[in-house]
């Protein structure tokens, strides 16, 4: 099934000249119909149900709104001088179909129109999976990573890099859970999104790769051992430097008092016999 979106909150599509209208639990929503020009004498009629359930009525410019017999419309509904309906505040019970009549002693109009009432989309949830992190090599890994939502019917979830879409997976059965994978590299810089989407909204989580990407552990292993034989070189090379320092230093100590000892044996005056 095709929706055309007309606004931020509804979509529509008709078939068999039913026209099928999606809005989201808590917004409003009209019903417009195809008359521009109501005559004075034009009788409308809106029924909702199978049961053909009169809420709305226009009889010589005179309304009468009927909230039904549980009160589920009460405060709830709005009618238009082109004899549109507009719902506020919708709720699952909503959802049905609406059959709107205007008849006069020159015309006889009818139409239809279903109603689905979907729940708000859910935010996705962006995990690492770091059970399936594989190393690549010490200065660049794989990071997998799984995207969720719970609970969802009649959606599409896709992983997007900017603005292209990378995988997509798509639901019509009610309450079901997605999980999409997707794998990237540890030091990539492309701006990766996950989406949620049907006909009416929307709902995005960005990836945050520093926080949710990591080196694999054989990775990190492998440059700590790296670094620790490093270390363990430039400490060895410093030893060796400061014993030859203190070896030249002992050297000309003893050269410098062998040479003080006899310049004093030449230097003292010898004892008469």
């Amino acid at each position: 099934m095709t929706y055309i979106r007309v606004n931020k909150t509804v979509g529509n599509v008709e078939a068999d000249g039913v026209k099928i209208i999606l809005v989201m639990e808590g917004d409003s929503v009209t019903l417009h119909t195809d008359v521009t020009n109501i005559q004075r004498n034009d009788h409308i009629t809106w029924e909702f149900g199978t049961e053909k359930l009169c809420i709305a009525k226009v009889y010589k410019h005179s309304i009468h709104m009927y909230p039904g017999a549980d009160g589920r419309f009460r405060d709830r509904l709005k009618l238009h001088p082109t004899g549109s309906l507009t719902i506020t505040n919708t709720r699952f019970s909503d959802a049905g179909y609406y059959t709107v009549s205007i008849s006069s002693s020159r015309r006889t109009l009818r139409e239809i129109f279903m109603v689905i009432v979907d729940a708000p989309l859910p935010v996705p949830e962006i995990i690492s999976n770091s059970s399936q992190c594989s190393s690549s090599g010490s200065s660049e890994s794989r990071c997998s990573l799984v995207c969720s939502v719970l609970n969802v019917s009649h959606v599409t979830l896709s992983w997007y890099a900017g603005i292209s879409v990378l995988s997509s997976i798509s639901v019509c059965d009610l309450s079901i859970s997605l999980s999409l994978p997707l794998e990237v590299d540890y030091q990539d810089n492309n701006t990766y999104s996950c989406v949620i989407y049907n006909p009416v909204r929307n709902q995005t989580t960005h990836l945050n790769i520093t926080q949710l990407c990591q080196p694999c552990e054989d990775s990190v292993q492998c440059c700590s051992f790296t670094e620790a034989v490093i270390r363990l070189v430039l400490s060895v090379l410093v030893g060796v430097a400061a014993v030859a320092v203190l070896v030249d230093h002992f050297r000309s100590m003893k050269v410098e008092q062998k040479m003080r000892k006899q310049t004093e044996n030449s230097q003292s005056p010898s004892v008469p016999q």
